[in-house]
């Protein structure tokens, strides 16, 4: 007799945005998705530290302009006190100040509120597996941020990153999300996930804003 097979967790998700309009529906649609139950929803930053310190969380989806506490700061508070749990901006800002501020702060994703909810979703899960997923509108102003910013100290890549991690960064630099860095290797999105975490060890590399930044100082875009 075969054993059984443990279930997926479910990812329990926190929504966050100051209009009930948008914060209801959205957590009855996300309540739909496969393996994401919403276990509280926010109308500000401090609640949000609120909902997760009455947890179990694993990631927040949060707006940026609330009243109380905004989103950069409950996420720069997230990261202070409870590192384990996954910020996903879903914003319709998307200037400069927004997207880094949030991402500084320690987002590991960023949308607008253009994103469907596959996108939210896709964003969601790569959150909770410690991974980036930013939004086109959102890599392209990023990448002219970093270009057109006053060059800081290059910091040089390490001798011992392979031929296909300095690819892969590369392609991060270009601003591929992993189904096109897999798409343009041909390799599977499992081995691109295992070529960056292996080049984010090496390199010391935060996430994915940080390694569009080293991949532009190490003229590799």
């Amino acid at each position: 007799m075969s054993e059984p097979t443990e279930k997926p967790q479910r990812l329990r998700v926190v929504v966050a945005d100051d209009q009930a309009a948008v914060r209801e529906p959205l957590a009855a649609v996300l309540g739909l998705s496969e393996g994401i139950d919403v276990v509280a929803a926010a109308a500000d930053g401090g609640e949000v530290l609120a909902a997760v310190a009455a947890g179990p969380v694993d990631v927040v989806l949060m707006d940026l302009r609330m009243p109380v506490m905004d989103g950069i700061e409950a996420t720069r508070r997230l990261g202070e006190e409870y590192p384990e749990v996954a910020v996903v901006v879903l914003t319709t800002f998307a200037d400069d100040d927004s997207i880094l501020g949030a991402l500084s702060a320690g987002a590991r994703g960023y949308l607008t509120k253009n994103a469907g909810r596959q996108d939210i979703t896709r964003a969601i899960r790569a959150a909770a597996a410690g991974q980036s997923v930013l939004d086109r509108e959102v890599q392209d102003r990023l990448l002219a941020a970093v270009r057109t910013k006053a060059p800081a100290p290059v910091q040089g890549l390490p001798e011992d990153l392979t031929p296909r991690e300095r690819e892969v960064l590369t392609l991060i630099g270009q601003g591929l999300p992993n189904r096109g860095i897999a798409e343009k290797l041909f390799i599977s999105e499992a081995t691109v996930k295992t070529h960056i975490n292996n080049l984010f060890a090496k390199a010391g590399i935060r996430d994915r804003a940080d390694a569009i930044r080293r991949a532009i100082e190490a003229g590799l875009t």
